[in-house]
């Protein structure tokens, strides 16, 4: 469902990794890996948002160079800071995505959002939300569409005991027919979700 291929990026002299190439099929991944490894960057790579300097990517056979609309129609996407349009609200940014997705705000992704607690913020401006609330925002979003694979930079970075346990089990369930990759340090997180953690050091390294 995800493959990558000979990744490579660097900013400036400073080589952030070189050569990644990995296959990942259904099932749930946890980057775990020191601060300033690289890791918000080769998510913002698998999520399109950032161009690896060599490589590519696959989602569910489509390549990010080469088709990255195909490629980005069946991806989802939760940002660790989850900033969107400050003066857009919750419901509106649900909205968009569906839109970008061609569907539309259904009653189950209404019921996940119920289930993190925002059905009283729904209607507030993402400048007027904690991190937490805007991280919810963006997680209920995965619901929408058919995303093949779901990639998360921190998700339990700002959420409560209740909500991670919500986020715990919308991981468990996404993972039993999908591909789930996310950064975290949260061993309680990732031992929850049955992931497998990996390293930078685990993923191949081209010579």
């Amino acid at each position: 469902m995800l493959r990558i291929e000979n990744i490579s990026k660097r900013y400036g002299e400073r080589i952030i990794f070189q050569g990644l190439r990995s296959r990942f099929p259904a099932g749930c991944v946890a980057l775990c890996d020191e601060n300033g490894s690289g890791k918000s960057t080769l998510l913002g790579i698998l999520a399109g948002t950032i161009d690896a300097d060599e490589g590519d990517v696959w989602i569910n056979g489509h390549s990010l160079r080469d088709a990255p609309l195909k490629a980005k129609s069946a991806l989802a996407y939760v940002p660790d800071d989850c900033i969107a349009y400050p003066f857009q609200t919750g419901r509106e940014f649900l909205e968009l995505v569906a839109a970008t997705k061609r569907t539309a705000v259904d009653k189950h992704t209404l019921e996940l959002a119920d289930r993190f607690g925002l059905t009283p913020h729904l209607d507030k401006r993402f400048e007027q939300m904690s991190l937490g609330t805007r991280k919810k925002i963006f997680l209920s979003a995965t619901s929408l569409g058919e995303a093949s694979v779901v990639i998360a930079d921190e998700p339990g970075n700002g959420l409560d005991a209740a909500a991670r346990g919500v986020l715990i089990d919308l991981f468990s369930t996404l993972s039993k027919d999908r591909m789930v990759f996310f950064s975290s340090h949260d061993r309680e997180l990732m031992q929850g979700c049955g992931a497998t953690t990996i390293r930078f050091a685990d993923l191949e390294i081209d010579e």
